[in-house]
């Protein structure tokens, strides 16, 4: 048998049927000691015999004696009934059976093998008689197999039966979604409704399955992405080269050449943030994190590309707040939205920065008074490589990682980053636990 759901029936199933064997042999085979008050029905029905054989013998002498010990063989099938005298000499017909009563007394609550059967013994209380009933072993079991065994047997072997589906059910619905997965199906997830191992089985499949699919779709997303974005680049500096070769404005062409590998530099930068972000979460450092002072240094250092585009970052006062997670992810989330902020903040206004914590949640809110985003661009303002439509121009902007970036930092410290629309302007919002 292959399978588990046949195995664990088929165990359970002969256990049934061996204990229901041994308790019927054990019913039958053994009897109490006389001095117990409590006998076994098959010790009892030697206890009646040798009390209705005695009656007989002393009342009626053999004949009464024949006629009961007939009687007795025809009910029990046995294959000799014998009634013996103290030495053991048969009352009925003058054998002797010396040797079956000595051994009768040695086995005492046992039967023993003897005449060619099985033989069960009762001594009367006075010690004066000894009644010897001899069975056939292969009588033995079905003669005290009774219906209502069956019964039980079969309620047992029912209950067996739904035991072993509850236990290799959700063994069999895991295996077709390891097989749906395994053949390509990402989508494929098992069954986690039960709160015991099988379900903690399910739900460590799917948590597995779940990073699988995002691993594979990030990978092929950023496949494509990467061709993408690097088809542009590589085709200005095509262009350019040959331009440089032919002598014409050679100065400004290499310039072009400057820009399209510093941009080149720049993209391949942001893929290998965001390959970290995807790798081993064990390698990644953990340590107390002062979150009001890395917020604080970032105002300072981006202060100065917000004073070239005319423009202010205003911070709040922020309250200390400190949290266990990766201060260089911190650091880069909230370092790409205040870039972001800046660069779509209009000359003369401010950007601002403030900092909350209030029911075991520290809030970074990042404004400015920018055109706002799109509603129907608000959902994808986090993926890679995403850019408003009206902000198409490579120009005018970075590579289209930076939020990207901070949206997965945040996920790692089990945070949320929202954007939103303030009217006039965007509104971006980190909330991290504390």
């Amino acid at each position: 048998m292959r399978s588990l759901f046949a195995k664990i029936l088929g165990w359970f199933v002969l256990a049934l049927v061996t204990t229901l064997a041994a308790t019927i042999l054990t019913s039958a085979l053994t009897y109490n000691p006389r001095s117990s008050p409590r006998q076994a029905p098959f010790s009892m029905l030697l206890s009646l015999e040798m009390s209705e054989a005695r009656n007989a013998w002393e009342s009626g002498g053999r004949p009464a004696l024949q006629s009961a010990l007939a009687r007795f063989r025809q009910v029990t099938n046995a294959r000799e009934v014998i009634f013996t005298d103290a030495g053991g000499t048969d009352l009925l017909t003058g054998e002797q059976h010396a040797d079956l009563v000595r051994e009768a007394r040695n086995w005492s609550r046992f039967p023993f093998s003897g005449r060619g059967g099985t033989t069960f013994a009762r001594f009367s209380n006075d010690g004066r008689y000894c009644f010897l009933l001899v069975v056939n072993p292969r009588r033995l079991f079905s003669s005290n197999l009774q219906p209502a065994h069956l019964l039980v047997l079969i309620l047992a072997v029912l209950f067996c039966y739904a035991l072993a589906y509850h236990l290799t059910a959700p063994l069999r619905r895991l295996q077709k979604a390891v097989d749906r997965f395994g053949h390509g199906d990402l989508e494929a997830r098992a069954e986690e409704r039960r709160k015991d191992e099988m379900g903690q089985l399910a739900g460590a499949f799917n948590r597995m399955a779940g990073r699988i699919q995002t691993l594979l779709t990030a990978e092929r997303r950023l496949l494509l992405d990467i061709s993408h974005e690097l088809r542009s680049p590589l085709a200005r500096l095509n262009v350019a080269v040959e331009l440089a070769r032919s002598g014409e404005t050679g100065a400004s062409q290499l310039d072009r050449i400057q820009r399209e590998a510093d941009r080149l530099n720049a993209l391949i930068g942001e893929l290998l943030e965001m390959t970290r972000l995807e790798g081993d979460p064990a390698q990644r450092k953990k340590e107390r994190v002062h979150l009001d002072q890395l917020i604080g240094a970032l105002v300072d250092a981006c202060s100065i590309e917000a004073q070239a585009r005319g423009c202010s970052l205003d911070l709040t006062a922020p309250q200390p707040v400190a949290l266990d997670g990766d201060s260089e992810l911190l650091r880069r989330a909230i370092e790409n939205v205040m870039r972001n902020a800046i660069h779509y903040a209009p000359p003369q206004s401010k950007i601002e920065v403030a900092l909350e914590n209030g029911a075991g949640r520290a809030r970074v809110r990042v404004r400015d008074y920018g055109p706002g985003v799109p509603e129907e661009a608000l959902p994808h303002l986090f993926d890679a490589f995403y850019r408003v439509e009206s902000d198409r121009n490579r120009s005018s902007g970075g590579v289209g990682l930076g939020l990207s970036i901070a949206s997965r930092a945040v996920a790692l410290h089990q945070g949320t980053l929202r954007a939103s629309n303030a009217a006039p302007g965007l509104l971006v919002e980190i909330e991290l636990p504390v």
